[in-house]
């Protein structure tokens, strides 16, 4: 399956955007589609054996709309894309100020006759019919341009848009006023004084291109973030070829290239440290407030700057693989993504459109039978037409989440999706694994007792065939074990029949003899005796130690005792956790007294311990089983099926790929305060969204109703379409408005 985003053009209102989804998943072999109105993209999932780029743009365009694949994560914004939104913006600019200037024209015109009274500065002639038809059809006709050709396309296509609204409203303004204009004699006849509405289609398409404006450049800021993000990139890199020292564009730097940094400067790619030391500053990427020391061997980050020292690296990824490319990817598809939330709002706008042409029509009847006013009876019509418009339902969900993952990648955390996002407010439980998320994940080796307790040369001898088979595992205590063996200069040999049980330990054979080194639940089912040293491992298990045993030819020689630190933000972590009224527990492989230990020292008091990193997944659906949403944090390989079965998966950022790969949710720096951050990021953009969608819906009942004059005797001072076309143009400003709101977002905010 391939995925496939594309910029959209054309788009007026959330209509289009349902309009133009399933005209795509109308398309054979497109399996899912999701159309943001608010960032004007298509997220797509496809199957590439059955339809292509190309099948997939015909259908766009079939629909009355434009699509452009989206251009690979650059410096800078693609310079045709650019240009493109500028023009645009530059149309309507002008658009815009010609028909305020005579929009305002007309209006003045007009007080007299809707006011009945006579004002000596304002000139008779402004009042014109003739002039008036002369003033208004540049603006009904090439200002509102845009809306007739709207209305065209849904009008081929059998649906109803916002243009639709527009179009129709304001025609029917501006054609009954066309009517009079050369036909007012048939309005005397009756004894009835001819009035005309051109003010009222100009200063509608007037307000409406205001709130356009208004509601582009809000939409603008939405994406700030992304914005921000890809302006970290450095634009050009210093680079070592054939021994000469070069400054290309950062776009021409390969793999493996040897990259030179100075004091002061920006890292322009990921790669490996091969000479010199320094500190980084890496806040811009990972949200690490202090500066992080880089020596022989550490990765270094592109985008990070370099303080002090001074130092080469080696290329490993560049253009679109790196840390910050893919940062810059996963909050794209996040912002491009759907909530489920947003159901409701596609479900409403789908109906809307052609609801309130229904009720148009039927309010331009009632108010006729019943006063025999057909003046009135087009105005209202005019005002339900107009002032209801589904944009603002539309750009609610959208726009919360964009900003609101957006900040999330400012404070150093990745949102997969929509979904992750809403899903994180309803957490009640987060499982905690233990080694590298609680702790630092660089355990140490504290003890080492044999079983004769005396440092001889047999305990220098167990060590070397301990470290013989723990350097061919993979694990962090079996690194611990040979760093250790390390440090006492004990050099290890060959290993035969080598093998690693998960969640046990690791055996092998040395030098001829069977060598077995894990748990103690493990040795006992190898039929090992543990007591005599059982008293002992108790005391380093209260120490919060994990406790491997090591037998020889099936017999129990020692035990180490392996401490791993805690790191600094668990303790406040989960405290914070827990007064966000969540309930915290820690699962782990280690026995349960080391475990309890641990878990009681940051305050947790659930403890899952002894779990094989097979049964990690099925207690996370026993979790689930008790009826609790279950958010699950880790960092190893062993994590990723626990972190891909839970509601919310969280991974640690310094953790493994397959980890980060199987999460919803990822800390790039490891601090697990970015949980407690994710947390309430969410629940603020949940209430934003939540506010969004009720301004929007309260406009749309409350605005039909006293439009349709409903409420005439209380509001009828409101029944005027200028006034309606007002409302309907702010109504999307003010959603628009309300999720920039979350740019002020902090983390130790209240969630």
């Amino acid at each position: 399956m391939d995925n496939l985003t594309l910029k959209l053009r054309g788009m007026s209102c959330a209509s289009c955007a349902s309009s133009i989804e399933q005209a795509i998943q109308s398309v054979p072999g497109v399996i899912e589609c999701h159309v943001n109105f608010g960032m004007e993209q298509a997220t797509i999932r496809y199957d590439s054996k059955q339809t292509n780029l190309e099948t997939i743009q015909s259908a766009v365009d079939a629909a009355g709309y434009q699509a452009l694949p989206l251009p690979e994560m650059a410096a800078t914004e693609d310079d045709s894309e650019q240009a493109d939104r500028k023009s645009e913006s530059q149309t309507l600019q002008r658009k815009l100020w010609t028909a305020g200037i005579i929009s305002i024209l007309l209006v003045v015109g007009a007080i007299p006759a809707m006011t009945g009274l006579h004002l000596p500065f304002i000139p008779a002639w402004l009042h014109n019919f003739w002039l008036q038809l002369v003033l208004t059809s540049p603006v009904q006709f090439w200002c509102g341009k845009s809306f007739y050709v709207g209305a065209w396309k849904s009008l081929k296509r059998r649906v109803a848009t916002m243009d639709t609204l527009i179009a129709l409203g304001t025609s029917a303004a501006y054609f009954y006023s066309v009517f009079v204009t050369f036909f007012p004699g048939l309005f005397t006849a009756q004894g009835l004084t001819p009035g005309v509405y051109y003010e009222v289609a100009a200063s509608v398409i007037a307000l409406i291109l205001l709130g356009k404006t208004l509601e582009n450049r809000a939409k603008g800021e939405t994406s700030e973030a992304i914005r921000k993000l890809m302006g970290l990139q450095a634009k050009t890199a210093r680079i070592i070829r054939n021994g000469q020292e070069l400054e290309v564009p950062i776009a021409q730097v390969e793999i493996g290239d040897i990259v030179q940094v100075r004091p002061g400067e920006q890292i322009p790619v990921d790669g490996e440290v091969i000479e010199g030391a320094s500190t980084v500053d890496e806040a811009m990427v990972t949200g690490e407030s202090l500066p992080v020391k880089k020596q022989l061997g550490d990765e270094v980050i592109g985008a990070t700057i370099n303080k002090t020292g001074s130092f080469k690296f080696r290329a490993t990824r560049v253009g679109k693989d790196t840390f910050l490319a893919q940062i810059v990817k996963m909050v794209q598809d996040a912002q491009g993504s759907k909530a489920p939330i947003q159901k409701l709002a596609d479900q409403v706008t789908g109906w809307f459109v052609p609801a309130v042409i229904a009720i148009g029509l039927a309010t331009f009847i009632i108010w006729f039978n019943a006063t025999g006013n057909f003046t009135l009876a087009t105005v209202t019509m005019v005002e339900v037409l107009i002032i209801a418009c589904p944009c603002a339902l539309g750009l609610a969900t959208p726009t919360a989440v964009m900003v609101g993952t957006g900040k999330g990648a400012e404070n150093g955390i990745l949102i997969k999706g929509a979904e992750s996002l809403e899903l994180a407010h309803k957490i009640q439980i987060i499982v905690l694994d233990k080694t590298g998320t609680l702790t630092e994940g660089k355990p140490t080796v504290t003890d080492f007792v044999t079983i004769k307790g005396t440092a001889d040369s047999n305990e220098l001898k167990l060590l070397q065939l301990a470290a013989s088979v723990e350097r061919n595992s993979e694990h962090p205590l079996g690194e611990a074990v040979v760093r250790y063996a390390h440090s006492q200069e004990v050099n290890w040999t060959d290993v035969k029949n080598f093998e690693a049980i998960a969640g046990s330990g690791v055996r092998g054979v040395v030098e001829g003899k069977s060598i077995a080194l894990g748990t103690l639940r493990w040795m006992q089912e190898l039929g090992c005796d543990t007591e005599y040293l059982e008293l002992r491992a108790r005391a380093l298990e209260a120490a919060s130690k994990t406790v491997v045993w090591m037998a020889v030819e099936g017999k129990i020689e020692a035990i180490l005792g392996i401490a791993d630190a805690l790191k600094p933000s668990s303790a406040q972590a989960v405290e914070a956790l827990q007064k966000l009224g969540l309930e915290v527990a820690m699962l782990t492989g280690d026995n349960r007294a080391t475990a309890e230990s641990i878990a009681q020292s940051v305050g947790i008091t659930r403890v899952f311990a002894e779990v094989r990193p097979d049964q990690k997944a099925a207690q996370i659906q026993a979790l689930q089983g008790e009826g609790k949403i279950v958010a699950m944090v880790g960092d190893g390989i062993n994590d990723a099926p626990a972190l891909a079965l839970a509601d919310v998966g969280i991974a640690i950022g310094t953790g493994t790929d397959v980890a980060i790969a199987a999460s919803d949710i990822t800390l790039i720096s490891g601090d697990l305060q970015g949980i407690v951050t994710a947390i309430k990021l969410s629940r603020a953009t949940m209430r934003n969204i939540r506010e969004n969608l009720f301004f929007a819906f309260i406009y749309n009942i409350a605005g039909i109703p006293i439009a349709a004059g409903i409420l005439f005797p209380m509001f009828g001072w409101l029944l005027n379409p200028i006034i309606a076309g007002a409302a309907m143009a702010f109504s999307s400003v003010s959603v628009v408005s309300n999720a920039l709101r979350l740019r002020n977002f902090h983390p130790k905010s209240i969630a």
